[in-house]
């Protein structure tokens, strides 16, 4: 593999990472009833910006940075208003409580390993610092999440720098991101299989108000897994629990969710809470080891909260809550169709102590789809 070749510490850039392989929709595979955005990616959220660093050394090093900024000004002085849904704690998401305690984010978000979290904040804070007009700024609440990928990766050399991570804020762009073995995915482990970087949007018909929702996930967790409703876990004997050999279920999904729909705080915690839903329907359980967040915010440029504010009243127009219903079905799907857009384009991977996970058997998950007519 390309990875051997290596003798050293490499920043990788997306094309150079494997030849693309084909996504779950080149299969036929619709997963939802809604329509995807043109993209079908975080980034058909207009002015989402997506950047990885990918860090591979040998078969030690396997891990990465994974950057998503709300729009492409600054988002200190432009708030964009935010929430964090915890479906299970067991994570190191700094940042969070601020988040839901004044209903914004002023950063922006970066995934990482769960022992490179210090070092993201460090340059998301010197990032924030360092942006044109925050010259006076003294405090920066940077968000920071992580999934745990010390089975591939030497997690414990926190081989992640603060310039690997201002690399991916800085080079982040609203060009599809790179799926799978990229950025905060590179390491980790999905329902026994490679997982990574996944991403999906759906894009509401004009009558429901022709809003955008777009996901970005970074999987690394267990249980049992399903692809467009068939039992693929099952049928392939892979499943968390089926004997007592194979029971490593504990993991993480850092989930983020963005919608130019005009939604403040209280909603977008609604709709985050939505996509833990999706993340059940592809056989996920939230373990008791399993960090598992969603940060859902909002593009709307009129919904934004400027840090220094004219008046003292905030006249923001938002949807009502009859309005979000589509939203969150958009949410679930995306959700749901993200983790697996994960699996198909992930990687078989040797890593830390010769240790190797295998990338999702197509070969014999294609035909268990069609047994169970989840493809047409």
């Amino acid at each position: 593999m390309f990875r051997s070749l290596i003798p050293a510490l490499l920043i990788l850039p997306a094309t150079m990472l494997g030849q693309e392989k084909k996504s779950p929709r080149q299969y036929g595979i619709s997963i939802g009833v809604m329509q995807p955005g043109q993209q079908n990616s975080i980034t058909d959220v207009a002015g989402v910006k997506v950047g990885h660093t990918t860090l591979i050394k040998g078969d030690s090093v396997h891990t990465g940075v994974t950057a998503v900024l709300a729009h492409g000004g600054n988002i200190f002085q432009q708030k964009a208003p935010a929430a964090v849904y915890v479906g299970n704690g067991f994570g190191k998401l700094a940042g969070s409580t601020q988040v839901n305690e004044l209903g914004n984010l002023e950063t922006p978000i970066v995934l990482t390993n769960t022992l490179s979290v210090p070092a993201a904040m460090d340059a998301v804070i010197e990032y924030t610092l360092q942006e044109k007009g925050n010259e006076n700024v003294r405090s920066v609440n940077a968000l920071v999440g992580e999934t745990n990928d010390g089975y591939l990766n030497d997690i414990r050399g926190r081989h992640v720098t603060k310039a690997d991570v201002l690399q991916a804020i800085r080079n982040a762009s609203a060009a599809r991101p790179q799926e799978g073995n990229a950025g905060a995915g590179t390491g980790t482990i999905c329902f026994g299989f490679k997982g990574g970087i996944g991403t999906a949007s759906r894009k509401l018909p004009a009558s429901l108000g022709g809003f955008t929702v777009g996901v970005l996930v970074q999987s690394n967790f267990g249980g049992a897994l399903q692809i467009n409703g068939a039992p693929v876990g099952e049928a392939l004997g892979r499943f968390d629990f089926s004997d007592q050999l194979l029971n490593n279920v504990d993991g993480s999904c850092m989930i983020v969710v963005a919608t130019d729909a005009p939604l403040d705080h209280r909603n977008l915690l609604r709709l985050a809470k939505r996509a833990m839903l999706g993340l059940g329907r592809t056989g996920g359980i939230a373990s008791n080891g399993s960090g598992d967040y969603v940060i859902a915010f909002s593009t709307a440029e009129a919904a934004r909260i400027p840090h220094n504010p004219d008046t003292r009243a905030i006249m923001t127009p938002v949807l009502q809550n009859d309005a979000v219903s589509p939203l969150f079905m958009a949410a679930i799907e995306a959700t749901e169709e993200a983790i697996i857009n994960s699996l198909f384009a992930a990687e078989t991977m040797t890593g830390r102590n010769g240790r190797k996970i295998e990338a999702l058997p197509l070969d014999k998950v294609l035909p268990i789809l069609e047994k169970h007519n989840s493809i047409p």
